[in-house]
């Protein structure tokens, strides 16, 4: 079984939360050198990058919602 913090597992970690190659590489590097404040740096980066996505997405399905709610109501004003 392989340790979850090594080299291996924190790369398929970043790869599994939709980092890319740049990010990961400057990761491992500031790992592999201790640089703990910049690894939290680069994943809090990341973080509102995909925060931000999740936002966009929401108003997306929010335009659906309301494309819906308009259907339903003329379906309902025709039925008057």
């Amino acid at each position: 079984m392989k340790n979850n913090n090594s080299k291996e597992a924190i790369e398929q970690n970043l790869k599994d939360a939709g980092c890319d190659c740049d990010t990961i590489t400057c990761f491992m590097n500031c790992n592999e050198k201790g640089y703990k404040d910049e690894q939290k740096y680069l994943l809090a980066k990341h973080r509102k990058k995909l925060l931000e996505q999740v936002h966009e997405s929401q108003k997306c399905i929010d335009c659906l919602d309301y494309l819906v709610y308009q259907i339903d109501n003329k379906i309902k004003g025709e039925k008057k």
